[in-house]
């Protein structure tokens, strides 16, 4: 094909003369010559090819608190690969520079070089994050091959839009933990996203069946997700269908790409943290607030704070490696065991 990014994609099937890509709930069909919704799949004479494998827009090491992951080996860091394109249309978009543009080039990244790096820098594991990274499914796969081998543990922070067959790819070949965004209820995924929210659902529960750890965070945009039915809504469903060990991440929004609403209230989003406990759930965090109490865990039995946070990085963590609370016992769910490179 002439280009280190074009490879044949995995998951497709023949339709009517055409190609029904299986990588995303869209499920594009494609005639010859034609690109898919999220611009970086296209049928070339009667094969679905990706278009950004290993294409890498973005790259550093992040800590997993900036996923964010607080109840996932904290205090590690990740090193984080971002591509092009997304399959949501959001408006408030806060990395537009790269999601809401097509495949652009970028450094070309094998995934033996994006492993090799990680381990170079003394990452625990891989991340793939900043743009949607189902749609880097390929390359996703055979890094994860690669990381797992090397000991590293994989991460996707995702909207949560694959297909179940996708999904079951990135497990089976070690996906251990995903940050899955709600972004509202039906109504509002559907007039702003442009997607229906109930796949994101079922991949979350078949996510966390498989034995993913899964945390959810909702940024929380002003009219359009903030009121308390919608957000009370989110949160019963994470109880219901996720457990009341799921974390909530309930996340400032701030005014980037085509939405102009001022930034989220902090004291919406200390109501939002209300409403999820009051739903069950035993650990609700408030995001984007730098310096906010809402960032600390604490055992929801004693009460005693087990682990703090500030801008996104950990300050302290007493909860045992076996993952209990040091002063009364209390399960507290996740994985605590550090992890070096």
């Amino acid at each position: 094909m002439g280009s280190p990014f074009i490879r044949e994609a995995r998951l497709q099937e023949p339709v009517d003369g055409k190609v029904r890509c299986l990588t995303c709930e869209r499920r594009c069909e494609l005639a010859d010559g034609q690109t898919g919704w999220c611009r970086t799949r296209q049928n070339r004479g009667g094969t679905l090819y990706t278009l950004t494998y290993g294409a890498v827009s973005s790259l550093s090491c992040n800590p997993i608190e900036k996923k964010p992951l607080y109840h996932f080996y904290p205090g590690s860091v990740a090193l984080t690969a971002g591509s092009w394109s997304c399959n949501f249309a959001c408006p408030w978009c806060q990395n537009c520079d790269i999601s809401k543009r097509p495949p652009s080039g970028g450094e070309f990244m094998s995934p033996e070089d994006f492993v090799a790096r990680a381990r170079r820098h003394e990452c625990a594991g891989t991340s793939i994050s900043f743009n949607e990274p189902t749609l880097s499914l390929e390359w996703s796969l055979a890094v994860f091959r690669l990381a797992r081998a090397a000991g590293l543990y994989n991460t996707f922070v995702t909207n949560g839009y694959m297909t179940d067959a996708a999904l079951a790819l990135l497990v089976e070949t070690g996906l251990d933990a995903m940050n899955v965004d709600v972004k509202g209820d039906a109504e509002a995924v559907r007039r702003y996203c442009k997607a229906e929210i109930e796949p994101v659902w079922r991949n979350c529960r078949r996510a966390r069946e498989l034995g993913v750890w899964v945390e959810v965070t909702t940024l929380v945009v002003p009219g359009v997700n903030d009121g308390d039915d919608s957000l009370a809504g989110i949160a019963g469903r994470i109880a219901a269908e996720l457990g009341p060990d799921t974390p909530w991440h309930v996340s400032r929004y701030h005014p980037a790409y085509r939405f102009s609403a001022p930034p989220t209230p902090v004291e919406r989003l200390a109501q939002a943290r209300e409403l999820g406990l009051a739903a069950g759930l035993r650990y609700v965090y408030v995001g984007n607030v730098p310096g906010h109490p809402g960032e600390d865990t604490a055992c929801p039995q004693c009460g005693a704070v087990l682990v703090r946070r500030g801008a996104l990085r950990l300050y302290r963590c007493d909860v045992t490696t076996e993952g209990r609370c040091p002063q009364c016992g209390e399960e507290i769910a996740g994985v605590w065991v550090s992890k070096g490179p």
